[in-house]
């Protein structure tokens, strides 16, 4: 096992600088624009350009650049300096870093929860009225764009617009934790339900199905005869249709982390989402360069760590 996470974190290295390498060429040598230009500004003249291109060491090889940015990441984790902000990366990713994981942790603590729930009813009672009627909700949850579905919710339901109900805080409405508890979980009640609708909906029919093939193989068969009642039957049965849902919800929640732009957009969220997409509208380079290391970071390390659960979940599998 030892030895297999060693791996798993080489490689996951291995992961970051490819990432770093492809989103370098992507968006330093074949930009749509001078950065140095937009940074200076409306009808900047060639002496101004020159002389930013040359303070942000951009007038230097491509390859000069690259080995200069990785240095400083991987020695100084340093992500450089924002064209728009004028400020450290790193400082404005870990600025909103804090508003993403509230966003993230809470909305996977319903989906999966909602999800599993639906899903073992679902598969108990396959075939029923109940079974077709969430199954169908599923499908109209998992359709359903998430943007237009928080835009509905907020017209809906927000306390400024809401056409039905004044029951949620409106856009822009985002506390943080250590400013007020109450206000910072109100706040994200309804980004929270409207980010896990769509997981909740792919977990609920990925269980569903899993749960009733395992509870058609001989083991349960063998339990059912031996006598143990159909909740018990039901948790083993479980324990080995879940595997999968572990394995979906490590890379969705980092995935997630990683930058819910639409989400985070439509609630006027403070997150690392949508300084990402601040970051593209104003060609901010390095800022880009960091939210996307920062993303593909959780996803690597959520691929690991749904890795090593897995010898811990299902005694079947063992890494050597």
């Amino acid at each position: 096992m030892i030895r297999y996470i060693i791996r798993r974190l080489l490689w996951a290295v291995v992961m970051l600088w490819v990432v770093s390498f492809v989103t370098f060429v992507v968006f330093y040598l074949l930009p749509t624009a001078e950065p140095a230009a937009l940074r200076a500004g409306k009808n900047p003249t060639p002496a101004l350009i020159a002389s930013i291109r040359h303070s942000l060491g951009l007038d230097k090889p491509w390859y000069q650049q690259y080995l200069h940015y990785m240095e400083r990441l991987f020695l100084h984790f340093d992500f450089g300096y924002s064209y728009h902000y004028n400020i450290a990366v790193k400082q404005q990713i870990f600025e909103r870093l804090p508003a993403t994981i509230s966003l993230v942790l809470g909305a996977a603590v319903i989906w999966i929860a909602v999800g599993v729930g639906v899903g073992v009813i679902s598969a108990v009672r396959r075939g029923t009225l109940l079974d077709r009627a969430t199954m169908g909700a599923a499908l109209v949850a998992i359709s359903a764009p998430v943007y237009w579905l928080g835009l509905l919710a907020l017209f809906l339901f927000a306390s400024d617009i809401g056409k039905v109900a004044h029951i949620f805080p409106g856009a822009g409405s985002y506390v943080p934790l250590s400013e007020d508890p109450v206000k910072w979980f109100t706040s994200l009640i309804l980004p929270w339900l409207v980010l896990a609708a769509s997981f909740a909906a792919i977990y609920a029919r990925l269980l569903r199905a899993n749960l009733i093939e395992v509870l058609s193989e001989d083991y349960i068969r063998t339990a059912r005869a031996k006598g143990l009642s159909e909740r018990r039957v039901t948790r083993h049965g479980l324990r080995g249709a879940i595997t999968p849902i572990v394995s979906a919800a490590g890379v969705d929640i980092g995935v997630a982390l990683g930058g819910v732009i639409l989400v985070e957009t439509v609630f006027n969220i403070p997150g690392v989402g949508r300084l990402a997409y601040e970051s593209i509208i104003n060609a901010d380079l390095p800022m880009i360069q960091g939210t996307v290391l920062v993303g593909a970071f959780f996803i690597v390390f959520a691929n690991l760590t749904v890795d090593i659960l897995y010898a811990f979940i299902d005694p079947r599998v063992r890494y050597t």
